[in-house]
C-alpha cells in the first residue's frame, strides 16, 4: 500500500491539476453532488452536469459551437466508465478536444476506497486526519 503521505501529495497534485484545467476546459460530471465536491476542493470554472436536459450529444454539440475542450470527470463505477466512454464518442464525433486522464488517476489513486467524485472531498479529508494521527 502506498504511503498516507505520498497519496496525498498525489491527490493534492490531482487537484491542482484539475484547478488549471478548469481556467481553460470545461469540466464535465455527472450530477450536481459532483459539482459541489469539485467547488470543496476549490474547483472553479464552467463545470456542467451532462445528465441535464441536454443530453450528452447536447453537450458535445454546444461544446463544439463554442470551441471549448472538456474535462471528463464521471465516476470510476461501471455506469460512470459507461458514461465516460459515452462522451468520449460523443466529443470525438464533434471535434471536441478532450482529457479523461484525471479521471483515471483518481481512479488508480484511489482504488477501492472510493469510486465517486463526491466523496474526493472526504477521501482528502481522512488521508489528512490519518496522516496526522501517525504522526
Amino acid at each position: 500500500m502506498r504511503d498516507i503521505d505520498e497519496m496525498l501529495e498525489e491527490f493534492e497534485e490531482i487537484i491542482e491539476e484539475l484547478r488549471e484545467l478548469a481556467r481553460q476546459s470545461v469540466i464535465l460530471v455527472e450530477g450536481r453532488k459532483d459539482r459541489h465536491a469539485l467547488d470543496v476542493l476549490g474547483v472553479h470554472g464552467d463545470i456542467v452536469q451532462v445528465q441535464d436536459a441536454r443530453g450528452i450529444f447536447g453537450v458535445a454539440e454546444e461544446l463544439a459551437a463554442k470551441r471549448r475542450s472538456a474535462v471528463i470527470l464521471t465516476d470510476w463505477d461501471r455506469k460512470g466508465g459507461q458514461l465516460a466512454e459515452l462522451l468520449r464518442n460523443a466529443l470525438r464525433s464533434c471535434g471536441v478536444p478532450y482529457d479523461d486522464s484525471i479521471r483515471m488517476k483518481i481512479a488508480v489513486l484511489s482504488k477501492k476506497e472510493i469510486k465517486d467524485v463526491e466523496s474526493i472531498p472526504a477521501f482528502v479529508s481522512l488521508l489528512d486526519e490519518r496522516r496526522r494521527t501517525m504522526r
